[in-house]
């Protein structure tokens, strides 16, 4: 089959910055491709990059997309370079929207999602009203402050919190060993649901040690950003949860035997993408996410843009 290909290039600025221990992360770009075999039936593929959490970056996923004809065909589609994890999804999630224009996912529930906090003491006011929208579990990014501040922050969020709650801590990858036991120590004592990426990603060995000393789970997040890291991590005997965002994981199918093959803990997570990467992580979410833990794309309030609104304004459609 021969596929049409168009692609525009976008960028918004987030509603607030994002804060973790990577930085500050202001705008979010990316692009978006249109595809179509029939000129009736088209559908769109977003390409959302996170270079500093695993993906290419944007200017590679762009230099790709420059040097392609306007016409590919699948075969072309399914041999998108492995160092281009973020296009590999957003052309396999394209192709596969094109046979669900009829039927699209089921809507989650807010009570299905996590809620992402702001860092700091901001934290300890802004689980409120998402609380009242029906959110149920709360992430909390740490590692941004000093580790004294932020354990005391977390004492008096934890307090707050209305019985029912679950929080869930994410590190991305920003402590160290004796930092990481101090946070799990706390964790333990406080009933956290779990703690994500407490070590940077070659720490893997000292990451297996913290599982098996402390109560609390511990979740791979950028250990595991594409489907061949899932696999490698799976080999070298991960048994924690895994934390996968989908539009950086690479081929959509791929991901999808992983998770079909082995009886992974997995908890799916947005990449800050717009509604058409968003829609199509979610379709996945709900085949492989565990469904007995909320998945992570509580983050409207970070960025929301309707997919009709955002085709409309990159192609001037109707």
């Amino acid at each position: 089959m021969i596929y049409h290909l168009e692609f525009r290039l976008y960028s918004f600025p987030f509603t607030t910055p994002l804060v973790t221990s990577h930085g500050s992360w202001e705008i979010r770009s990316g692009i978006i491709l249109k595809i179509w075999a029939e000129p009736q039936k088209v559908a769109y593929g977003e390409i959302a990059p996170i270079p500093w959490f695993g993906s290419e970056t944007l200017e590679a996923a762009l230099e790709f997309f420059q040097g392609l004809p306007s016409q590919l065909t699948h075969e072309e589609i399914e041999n998108i370079p492995d160092r281009l994890p973020a296009t590999q999804f957003g052309f396999s999630s394209a192709i596969e929207s094109l046979e669900f224009l009829k039927n699209p996912p089921n809507p989650f529930q807010n009570a299905n999602f996590s809620y992402l906090l702001p860092t700091g003491k901001t934290a300890l006011n802004a689980w409120q009203k998402p609380w009242q929208d029906g959110y149920r579990t709360f992430k909390w990014k740490i590692g941004v402050s000093a580790p004294e501040q932020e354990l005391e922050q977390l004492r008096q969020l934890m307090n707050s919190l209305p019985l029912g709650a679950k929080l869930r801590l994410d590190a991305n990858g920003s402590l160290n060993l004796a930092q990481a036991h101090l946070w799990l120590q706390e964790c333990d004592r406080l009933n956290i649901e779990f703690l994500e990426q407490p070590l940077p990603v070659d720490n893997f060995q000292d990451l297996l040690t913290l599982a098996e000393k402390y109560r609390t789970s511990i979740a791979l997040d950028e250990s595991v950003a594409t489907t061949a890291q899932l696999e490698a991590c799976y080999a070298q005997g991960w048994k924690g949860i895994y934390v996968i965002k989908p539009s950086i994981a690479g081929y959509s199918d791929r991901l999808r035997s992983f998770c079909r093959s082995f009886n992974i803990d997995a908890v799916f997570s947005s990449s800050l993408e717009t509604a058409i990467g968003r829609t199509q992580a979610l379709r996945l979410a709900q085949e492989l996410s565990n469904p007995q833990r909320a998945v992570g794309f509580g983050v409207d309030q970070w960025l929301n843009i309707s997919s009709k609104a955002l085709i409309q304004q990159l192609w001037q459609e109707p």
